[in-house]
């Protein structure tokens, strides 16, 4: 664990309604374990220091950079993200009656007893919304786009055909997530910018990008060049709704090519999206990223990787979640399956998503 820890908040407050994620401390007695919580995560600095791969090995996915930015600017964002994963810890222990839904510090899981979750079981079916900001006419071709959905089905269905190269140590942890993706609406813009960055501005016509289409109902994923060599970001559930949604570099969009050029940019980024953090947990052996079934590590993988040991256990390098190149990530968890499924239940963030279909 490194200088982060300093902006990790000991949160106290309590959910006050299941419907609602803005928490009254005075409300309700607390029956679900959130000592290990955390929301801010670590600088870059921290986390290159931990990995001697060469620069080109290096995925570069933005996501717990802007969640540190999003912090900063929006001061509620720590109570609604305390609020959604108290009820994502309280679903899972609905799930799994007898266990607990973290793998946190040692000694922080208590036996929770929660009323669960009314959960949705059936195929969630997300409307996509491809917002593109190219330099000149279909620079994104329309094949492109094509790919991206067929690949996204894929994966979040277990179709991915790597995925029978799953070690078998990770054999009987291979997660269907039942979602299928279908396109919605493709808008396009033609822009002389050079580099969009990691500010949100093209999720904002004012500042020259595409507006986002009814959030609440659409996954809307921005097409672009972020610059600074970074393949894409995403918006942890709990952020503001004119920005929720993924963007992605222009270049790592569907099928292109390279060893970024298999679409999987996307499904790591929408797996943010979907309330997954890092494989690794963003910090050192002590700190998890909230799943019990995916292994302790203290930093990300790059490149295609063979077996990787680190904190005493196999690194499931093959996690959508970890940095390795796109042809060698194959498979989400079940816990994973079941952490993202909360935000489907009749009390979860992103239900509308499910009174829609």
């Amino acid at each position: 664990m490194n200088t982060y820890l300093l902006k990790i908040t000991t949160v106290l407050l309590l959910v006050s309604s299941c419907n609602s994620y803005d928490m009254d401390p005075a409300q309700q007695q607390m029956d679900i374990d959130m000592s290990d919580f955390f929301v801010y995560t670590e600088t870059p600095s921290d986390l290159l220091s931990k990995t001697t791969a060469s620069k080109t090995d290096k995925r570069s996915c933005y996501t717990m950079l802007n969640l540190n930015r999003l912090l900063d600017e929006n001061p509620g964002l720590e109570k609604r993200m305390y609020a959604i994963e108290y009820q994502t810890r309280k679903f899972m222990a609905s799930k799994k009656p007898s266990g607990t839904p973290g793998s946190g510090p040692p000694g922080s899981n208590q036996d929770p007893t929660p009323e669960p979750s009314i959960p949705y079981d059936g195929t969630v079916y997300i409307p996509v919304v491809v917002n593109i900001i190219e330099k000149y006419n279909n620079e994104v071709s329309d094949a492109q786009i094509t790919s991206q959905i067929d690949i996204l089905n894929e994966d979040f269905n277990n179709a991915n055909s790597n995925t029978a190269g799953v070690p078998d140590v990770f054999k009987n942890l291979v997660a269907n997530y039942n979602i299928q993706f279908r396109r919605a609406a493709v808008n396009r813009i033609v822009s002389s910018k050079n580099s969009w960055g990691t500010r949100d501005a093209m999720k904002s016509s004012k500042k020259g990008g595409i507006d986002a289409t009814d959030p609440s109902h659409n996954l809307n994923i921005w097409v672009c060049e972020i610059g600074g060599g970074i393949l894409g970001y995403a918006q942890f559930p709990g952020g503001p709704e004119q920005t929720d949604g993924v963007v992605i570099g222009t270049d790592y969009f569907g099928e292109t090519t390279g060893p970024y050029g298999d679409g999987r940019t996307a499904t790591h980024e929408i797996g943010h999206w979907l309330n997954l953090r890092h494989i690794w947990g963003d910090g050192g052996c002590s700190v998890d990223d909230f799943v019990e079934d995916t292994p302790v590590s203290n930093g990300p993988n790059y490149g295609c990787p063979g077996e990787t040991i680190n904190c005493g256990s196999i690194d499931m390098t093959m996690n959508y979640m970890d940095y390795v190149y796109d042809d060698c990530m194959y498979m989400f968890t079940i816990d994973q399956n079941t952490r993202s499924r909360a935000l489907f239940a009749s009390d979860g963030y992103r239900s509308s998503f499910v009174t829609s279909n």
